[in-house]
């Protein structure tokens, strides 16, 4: 029996009796697993049933259909209370995945994981994260709309919903991203805050007092109140306001009460993180007038009234096909461009024409390299969208003449900055303003929406900003694009405070995540058709500020695809020593190659743009590149040496950072910090045993600059 058809007093019975089907659900699963969350399900269910029950758009047999209402729970914890909605609504989630909840194995883990259960949009847990991606997948909606739709043709018309908790509103991406929504004046992005003034540790006046609904109101947001969070009429109303408000996210500020029902533990923090107790969630199901015997109840009519949703999202779904097959017939060329984006399809002959260099030519920068083969890309892959944290001028990210992604009510054509093209929710030039928070997660909420490709960019000392974000793209296999610049001391004179030293060992530490560091400007752009053809996890950029040099890779074996490749072989016979080189630093193994051959020492260098793509090779090919009998490497990377003994081995060398670095012209502080060639060759050289030849070199490098260059450290203590 769905909402609406029943008299009043019979419908408000059949909700209360699906609202507390949920609660007890909800407990059932935490005090089984005797783990969890059971405060937020308890005191929510109301909220959340009017919202499932009356409002969200879906299909439980077809969670991907594309213009599905995205619903996400920001407040992750809370799991078994999605976990409750999904199974009750009839996605593929059977009662004995909840009754497993937490449990290895299982589809109900203890925070919600994209592509683990069905109908979970984005992974959620660490807070403020699902605020975030909400506004992400609100932004997508508005693009595609935009692109797509025509006048009597409206294919994309969905919204995003979430319900967000205290600790949620108190994080600070959620204050960037609600910055950021109420700017691009997302209406269609509905937030339900769970306002139950309680946290882990205890009320949350201890540490929030805030008018939350003047700060979201300041940020351009339409705000509402809801006094009681378990009156569905009250609440269906905020939501039917909301729906109403088009030029403005809605933030509807619900006032529940966690743990309700719970006797004992309603309205304290000890409902909010650990089971009630079997004593206590039999005198909750009590005083709930529920059966308190038998665990797992499911009253048939419950079960009944929200598997409606099963027809009701089947006849949704066939409506909005009828539409799109008359939108095809009528726009077939787009149509075609649709299926593909939602099939995360590329165009035919995408990859073909990209911009290449010859050793011949002048050295660039990989990040204005990079920036050449995603214009010449973006022309031809039409849902290539994305921005930078207002450093377009420094990442090279911009897409001119592409439009830039704005409020079609406020957006300027004039406005300083513009990129040319539209300036509205077409523009594919998103400005994400210096809010790098906000930007790695909405970012992942793009990707997770479907139909677009998305990209972020910042310089990488600010990935620290952005890592939270970047480990749950990776966790939830997104197609997520994050670039990011001035990735070395080669910085130069901005000093060690935007010279990341740690970062790409913490990076490249992430299960799942592609970090490429090319070595020049064809390494660049064969990184990003890598990134483009990469769909099941991120793909994370390191591209440098200085130019480099074109490298001579006419006897080159691989690419950037593999990993790592030989660049150029040694001369003459089997190598005595490999020169293994990332990013900007190729060139020193380069140029060491040359050095060694003047003492008759043959070097192979290889080029190592990404630890992963190189791991996941076979190992006949790692081992025709990096042979186990040449036990000789030494490793060059202008940045922390933590892992570079995997590739130098027992008996190899890393030449590394392992200090913090300065500010002076980039060409000085190489010197300075012992990345020149003559280090290079000379801790080869003390490899072989040949110290004298490597003092002589050693003291050349320090002659040509007039400044000491660190010297190198003992093969045994592996970096400099």
């Amino acid at each position: 029996m769905a909402v609406g058809q029943a008299p009043k007093q019979g419908r408000q019975a059949l909700e209360q009796l699906a609202i507390n089907t949920i609660r007890t659900l909800s407990i059932d699963g935490v005090q089984a697993a005797n783990s969890g969350h059971p405060g937020l399900p308890l005191g929510a269910a109301a909220m959340a049933y009017t919202l499932w029950a009356q409002f969200l758009k879906h299909n439980p047999t077809d969670p991907a259909w594309p213009d599905r209402d995205r619903f996400v729970l920001s407040a992750g914890h809370g799991s078994m209370l999605i976990y409750s909605l999904l199974h009750l609504t009839g996605y593929d989630l059977p009662l004995d995945e909840l009754k497993a909840f937490r449990q290895w194995g299982s589809m109900t883990p203890g925070h919600p994981e994209r592509k683990h259960t069905p109908g979970v949009e984005v992974t959620t847990g660490p807070l403020g994260q699902g605020f975030a991606n909400g506004v992400g997948l609100a932004i997508a909606e508005a693009w595609l709309a935009a692109r797509f739709n025509r006048p009597g043709h409206t294919i994309v018309d969905h919204y995003t919903y979430a319900i967000v908790s205290d600790g949620d509103i108190m994080e600070g991406i959620a204050y960037e991203a609600a910055s950021l929504a109420g700017h691009l004046g997302l209406g269609k992005l509905i937030y339900l805050y769970d306002q139950n003034h309680i946290t882990l540790a205890g009320g949350a006046d201890l540490s929030f007092n805030e008018d939350v609904a003047a700060r979201f109101a300041a940020q351009g947001w339409h705000t509402l109140a809801v006094e009681d969070g378990n009156d569905t009429e009250e609440v269906a109303r905020a939501i039917e306001a909301a729906r109403g408000v088009a030029d403005k996210p809605s933030l509807l500020l619900v006032r529940t009460h966690i743990g309700f029902g719970s006797p004992k533990k309603q309205d304290s923090f000890e409902a909010h993180g650990s089971p009630l107790g079997a004593d206590e969630v039999a005198a909750t199901k009590k005083a709930l007038g529920w059966p308190t015997t038998d665990p797992f109840y499911l009253p048939e009519e419950a079960v009944a009234h929200f598997r409606e949703a099963v027809p009701q999202g089947q006849r949704a779904q066939a409506d909005w096909q009828g539409r799109f097959d008359a939108y095809a017939r009528e726009f077939p060329e787009l149509a075609e461009e649709w299926r593909r984006a939602q099939a995360g399809e590329l165009p035919t002959g995408w990859d073909e024409g990209l911009p290449s260099w010859k050793v011949e030519d002048k050295g660039i920068s990989t990040r204005v390299a990079a920036g050449n083969a995603l214009t010449a890309i973006a022309k031809k892959v039409p849902n290539i969208v994305g921005g930078s944290a207002d450093l377009n001028p420094s990442t090279m990210t911009a897409l001119k003449g592409l439009g830039d992604f704005q409020n079609p009510a406020t957006g300027d054509p004039s406005s300083q900055g513009a990129t040319g093209g539209p300036v509205d929710y077409s523009g594919r030039n998103i400005h994400f303003g210096i809010r790098e928070h906000a930007m790695g997660a909405a970012v992942n909420g793009m990707a997770a929406h479907g139909g677009v490709i998305p990209y972020s960019a910042t310089f990488l000392v600010f990935s620290d900003y952005m890592k939270p974000a970047i480990r749950l793209g990776a966790l939830s296999g997104l197609q997520a694009i994050y670039v990011f610049t001035h990735d070395s001391i080669g910085v130069g004179e901005d000093g060690p405070t935007h010279e990341p030293v740690e970062h790409l060992a913490g990076l490249r530490a992430i299960p799942n995540l592609s970090v490429i560091r090319p070595g020049d400007a064809n390494e660049a752009v064969e990184g990003w058709v890598v990134a483009l053809r990469r769909t099941n996890g991120p793909t994370l950029f390191s591209f440098s500020r200085q130019n480099l040099p074109i490298l001579d890779r006419s006897g080159a074996r691989g690419g950037v695809a593999q990993g790592a490749y030989i660049l150029a072989e040694a001369e003459g016979g089997t190598p005595d020593v490999i020169l293994i080189g990332a990013g900007s630093e190729i060139g020193l193994c380069v140029g060491a190659r040359e050095r060694l051959a003047e003492f008759g020492v043959r070097a192979r260098v290889v080029s190592m743009p990404s630890w992963d793509l190189f791991a996941a090779q076979d190992q006949a090919y790692r081992d025709g590149v990096l042979p186990p009998t040449i036990r000789a490497r030494v490793t060059v990377e202008a940045a922390a040496t933590f892992g570079w003994e995997r590739w130098a081995g027992t008996d190899g060398a890393t030449i590394g950072l392992d200090r913090f670095g300065a500010s002076a012209p980039a060409d000085r502080i190489m010197q300075e910090l012992g990345f020149t060639k003559e280090h290079v060759t000379a801790t080869a050289l003390r490899l072989l045993g040949r110290d004298e030849e490597a003092d002589a070199v050693e003291a050349e490098g320090r002659g040509e600059g007039g400044d000491t260059a660190v010297k190198p450290t003992s093969p045994k203590e592996g970096h400099s």
